[in-house]
């Protein structure tokens, strides 16, 4: 088993009074070269938006861009037609494709803390899509919740990437074994909150670590915690 170790008090900062971001790889003024993205997962945002704030009008082309909401109210409005409004534990997710824009603000009374993540497409200039989905907490209590999935279906969002993006929520002491094809593939897994142990490494909240070369570990919870994990492809 390979690993690598992001410490949460490494990553990258940008504070604009309404927008506080930090950034585990390379993006805007953060510019690391050695953390240019894991696999194709380029982009992992831990961002909070005051309220009123949010992202005006802007364009993406060819990038999976999936928002996991962790607190508070936020809307999203696209050139595909969509007007809607996200709360906690909804994702959403936009393959962009051939292109779209769109804006997000904070409409609530209260900040609004997301996961903003971007993953490298299977394939490019593909139709603009857009999906949402809520994903009831005490559905991964002591298990992983998948959230967006290379599959389509009706219980998680969908990608256009051979990638897995799960929710974890686990009491102190329980373990969970992941098991995976890992051929071309790795794993990333970000700590919301609480401590988890892994392969002898201890992970406290906003820590991360990447993982490659092994069929299977496993991640146990030293206190409760929650946790998301992305499986996603080594190269296209």
């Amino acid at each position: 088993m390979e690993k690598v170790i992001h410490r949460a008090a490494g990553r990258g900062t940008k504070d604009l009074g309404w927008l506080l971001s930090k950034f585990s790889f390379s993006f805007s003024n953060y510019q690391n070269p050695v953390m240019k993205g894991f696999g194709t997962l380029r982009v992992f945002n831990d961002d909070t938006v005051q309220k009123g704030g949010g992202f005006g009008i802007h364009a993406h082309v060819n990038m999976e861009i999936i928002s996991v909401m962790l607190q508070g109210k936020m809307n999203h409005k696209d050139t595909l037609g969509y007007t809607e409004v996200v709360e906690k534990d909804w994702v959403q997710i936009m393959s962009a494709g051939s292109g779209l824009r769109h804006e997000e603000y904070n409409i609530g009374d209260k900040e609004v803390k997301f996961l903003q993540i971007w993953i490298e497409p299977k394939l490019q200039n593909i139709s603009p899509r857009y999906q949402k989905r809520l994903f009831n907490k005490e559905k991964r209590k002591n298990t992983l919740q998948t959230i967006v999935s290379s599959e389509e279906g009706a219980e998680h969002c969908w990608i256009n990437q051979n990638a897995t993006l799960s929710l974890g929520w686990f009491e102190q002491g329980q373990v969970y074994t992941y098991s995976f094809n890992a051929t071309n593939k790795c794993i990333y897994i970000f700590v919301l909150e609480g401590s988890v142990a892994i392969d002898g490494e201890t992970l406290t909240k906003r820590d991360a670590i990447g993982i490659w070369g092994t069929n299977s570990f496993e991640i146990k919870a030293e206190q409760e915690s929650e946790f998301i994990v992305i499986e996603t492809p080594v190269n296209q």
